[in-house]
């Protein structure tokens, strides 16, 4: 019998278990080690389990002391490299700070602000959403929550400090703030009421990771960037079980995409003034966004001639409008949002590329492959086989 140590905190194991489960046979089983408890003890009880292979996440210092052990492993949450036989995996965080940002620049904000951590995937994340906002010629208002690093993630009660909330007064509104992880968004929005800011009206928050626990908890309920944890948990054990077998582990780390946002009550998808603005990214979102296959016709047949037609307004009119408080033009959006569709049905699903194409709105693969490596730097193919488990 083959054991597998899963070395994780309390939140952790929840996310890879769903996956890790369906690995489960008569040579191979996991146990659960809380990663949590003091080191000396952590590392006398992998000793007496003696592990074939272990999955853990990481951590400060404690994951270099687990390594010191020479076990094969599975680190479920990093991007650096390590010796001997690991192997790196982790979700794009860059990636989730690119998809929070589309989010809002979809949604018509101007005012975008990030609160992060000061941890590998909290400077990732910043950076991905600033990163975004910059080829829109837009910049973001930036929080380092660092008082209670240690506090445990799911402790998304507790007070917010006098510094957090002077700066979230000092924002420009509607505001748009992106928090790196989903304790931390609730955060954000119980400062909100302490500071008698409105939740979405005022201030919009998303979270990332979309944890139910977090997201579902709280008032408003939190938008949040999803994250694959089943896909990342599967890899996570089919890499464990190589390592079992001997095989090399690869020369970098392991990326998974983000899943899209998740919309709950604590964002809004419209946040302009302008009501025939406003009334424009409602019906190119409508159109766009998918509710069912009815949505391939929808959007196909979305044209900013016929946006003009609904909206009563001349082409010129809507697009000087788009120009000087989007900065885009309503081409730009409907793109953008057809994008996003082409994106789940190419992580969520194994259809041919040309039923991809169609049911986004695009019509046909050339033309999809053109729009969608202009905006993402990869090509549709490329982009599904980075959400898959191999």
């Amino acid at each position: 019998m083959a054991r597998i140590a899963v070395i994780t905190s309390d939140v952790f194991v929840r996310r890879l278990t769903p996956a890790l489960s369906s690995l489960v046979h008569a040579n191979r089983e996991f146990r659960v080690i809380d990663l949590q408890r003091p080191e000396k003890e952590l590392l006398a009880l992998i000793r007496r389990l003696e592990p074939a292979a272990i999955i853990t996440e990481w951590l400060p210092h404690v994951t270099d002391q687990i390594l010191s052990l020479g076990y094969p492993t599975v680190i479920a949450d990093s991007d650096d490299i390590f010796p001997g036989a690991t192997v790196s995996l982790d979700v794009d965080d860059t990636s989730i700070g690119a998809v929070a940002a589309d989010f809002y620049l979809g949604a018509g904000y101007r005012h975008l602000a990030c609160v992060h951590l000061p941890l590998p995937y909290g400077r990732q994340r910043l950076a991905g959403f600033r990163a975004r906002l910059a080829r829109e010629a837009l910049t973001c208002a930036d929080f380092l929550y660092a008082e209670q690093p240690s506090a445990p993630y799911m402790e998304s009660w507790q007070p917010p400090p006098p510094t957090l909330r002077a700066w979230l007064r000092r924002l420009p509104r509607p505001a748009a703030v992106f928090a790196v992880h989903d304790p931390l968004a609730s955060l954000i929005a119980q400062t909100a009421a302490l500071e008698g800011l409105r939740v979405p009206d005022d201030i919009s928050v998303l979270g990332a990771n979309n944890d139910e626990l977090v997201c579902g908890l709280g008032y408003p309920p939190l938008s949040s960037v999803s994250i694959p944890w089943n896909r990342l948990g599967a890899l996570a054990g089919q890499w464990a079980q190589h390592l079992l077998e001997g095989k090399a582990p690869p020369s970098g780390p392991l990326l998974i995409q983000p899943g899209p946002v998740v919309v709950r009550q604590s964002t809004t998808l419209t946040a302009v003034d302008d009501p025939t603005l406003r009334r424009a990214l409602q019906y190119i979102r409508r159109h766009c966004t998918p509710t069912g296959t009815e949505v391939a016709t929808a959007s196909a047949n979305l044209t900013v001639a016929t946006l003009c037609a609904t909206l009563r307004i001349s082409r010129r009119q809507l697009e000087r409008k788009f120009a000087t408080t989007l900065h885009s033009t309503p081409w730009e959006m409907i793109c953008r949002l057809r994008i996003e569709t082409a994106k789940r049905l190419l992580a969520e699903t194994d259809l041919p590329m040309a039923h991809v194409a169609e049911r986004s709105g695009f019509g046909d693969p050339e033309r999809l492959s053109v729009v969608f490596r202009r905006h993402t730097t990869m090509t549709p193919s490329a982009y599904r086989q980075s959400t898959r488990h191999t």
